[in-house]
């Protein structure tokens, strides 16, 4: 489900499961962060950006799969994803091309840039589901939308492309058949011969120790929901709506 390929020198790495709106499974967010890996020392493309099929960018995490699974485990490989965007020596996009729900739309507040279409969409369900936050949005979320970030939590809030833009979430909103070429451009622009590009992601992008902590924090908290039950309960509440 996940489709990489080098076009003007930028990875584009695309995921393909538009009938269960790309929600991922455990494999796919191992193969997503080592495709981000794998491409993010500069070596075979100027930058990343990442995009989705169909009508949402990702649904996040694959309930489906996921009902009577440790969390800790699942939170812990969304986790990762995060961690992958970190450490590349070269500009991450977002290529919000739809919805973005739960950990997909968590993993993109650690991209260097998120550009949407008008159709593009933030979900942040979790609290109404019984879950914890993951991606080190416990730290992330604030630096993008300040005091609103806990509220956005709280009330479990989906948000529109226009009121993502207003809020921090995304930087741009382009027509849909400008979404690849704006990233990619905006990949080229930032990566000019003789710019210091790699020596600003270091210093602008949110400090890995300080993400580690989030992480470490987020994953207590998953364990804490996990242990109550409430995880389960309010993952098998939405597989069963879902169906219905």
């Amino acid at each position: 489900m996940i489709d990489v390929t080098v076009r003007d020198e930028v990875a584009l790495v695309t995921l393909r499961r538009p009938e269960k709106l790309n929600a991922l499974t455990s494999g796919a967010r191992k193969d997503l962060a080592a495709a981000v890996r794998a491409h993010g020392d500069g070596e075979l493309a100027r930058g990343v950006v990442v995009t989705g099929t169909g009508r949402a960018f990702s649904a996040g995490e694959d309930i489906d799969q996921a009902v009577g699974q440790s969390l800790v485990d699942e939170v812990d490989s969304f986790q990762d994803l995060t961690r992958a965007v970190l450490e590349t020596r070269v500009p991450v996009v977002a290529a919000v091309n739809g919805l973005a729900v739960g950990g997909a739309a968590e993993w993109t507040l650690c991209f260097d840039a998120r550009i949407g279409t008008p159709s593009a969409e933030y979900f942040l369900p979790e609290n109404h589901i019984g879950l914890s936050i993951s991606n080190a949005s416990s730290y992330l979320l604030r630096r993008l939308v300040g005091g609103r970030a806990l509220r956005l939590v709280l009330d479990s809030t989906r948000l529109s492309a226009a009121d993502a833009l207003a809020s921090g979430l995304l930087d741009e909103i382009v027509e849909p058949d400008a979404l690849m070429d704006t990233a990619i451009g905006l990949v080229h622009r930032w990566t000019l011969p003789g710019t210091a590009t790699e020596t600003h992601l270091k210093l602008l992008r949110a400090p890995l120790e300080e993400v580690e902590r989030a992480f470490a924090a987020e994953t207590e908290a998953a364990r804490q929901v996990d242990e109550a039950g409430l995880a389960r309960a309010g993952m098998e509440r939405f597989v069963s709506r879902d169906r219905t």
